[in-house]
């Protein structure tokens, strides 16, 4: 069988190695006598950026047939949403192109991989949409209570970061450009939005 490889890393450097996984896939697809026709790795690139060249690459090359199946390390790897991903497997598909997840251990050449490939893909876009809705509602029993949800010491203005986020929802690195801040500083305040909504909504006994 000839496989692809695909790997991608949204930042350089601070822990994320791209090699970690592409050693990972390689044995995996050695063990297995697959032949590795290409690795497609997209480095220093966000996963929720609609285009990216590796993958993009990849997909042009799948169409033209140029190998039988394509091993990810993980799922968010590959792709953006469960949307994009349940789109690229029903390309796949009807190509004859199988698709395998590292870390997932799933394989949608047997029935047993595709059914749980959409059981996994559905539970964790469930998890997204809880967390996002318990966000959303806590933010706004907490403005019931009279909580300021104003602009904290650090400078970002948390009113302007949730409706960035969960209104028009915008990816970090693109709330982080519109407020001027580091991305960490975006991911620290949402987190800790996050444990603010969770207290100031849980009902008093």
């Amino acid at each position: 069988m000839k496989i692809a490889l695909y790997a991608r890393v949204s930042t350089n450097g601070k822990g994320q190695d791209v090699q970690m996984q592409l050693r990972d896939l390689r044995t995996y697809a050695q063990s297995r006598g697959m032949e590795i026709v290409q690795e497609y790795i997209d480095e220093g690139v966000s996963g929720k950026k609609d285009t990216r060249p590796y993958l993009n690459l990849l997909m042009d090359d799948a169409r033209k047939r140029r190998f039988d199946a394509v091993l990810v390390w993980r799922f968010d790897r590959f792709a953006r949403s469960t949307k994009h991903l349940l789109t690229a497997l029903e390309e796949f598909k009807h190509l004859g192109i199988d698709f395998i997840s590292f870390k997932e251990n799933i394989d949608t050449s047997s029935p047993l991989g595709k059914a749980m490939f959409a059981v996994t893909s559905a539970i964790a876009e469930l998890e997204a949409d809880l967390i996002k809705e318990r966000v959303v509602s806590g933010l706004a029993h907490a403005r019931a209570k009279g909580v300021r949800l104003g602009r904290p010491n650090k400078g970002i203005d948390r009113e302007r970061l949730i409706n960035l986020r969960y209104e028009q929802k915008l990816p970090i690195r693109a709330i982080a450009n519109q407020l001027e801040v580091s991305t960490a500083l975006v991911h620290k305040t949402l987190s800790n939005l996050k444990l603010e909504t969770l207290e100031n909504s849980a009902p008093n006994f």
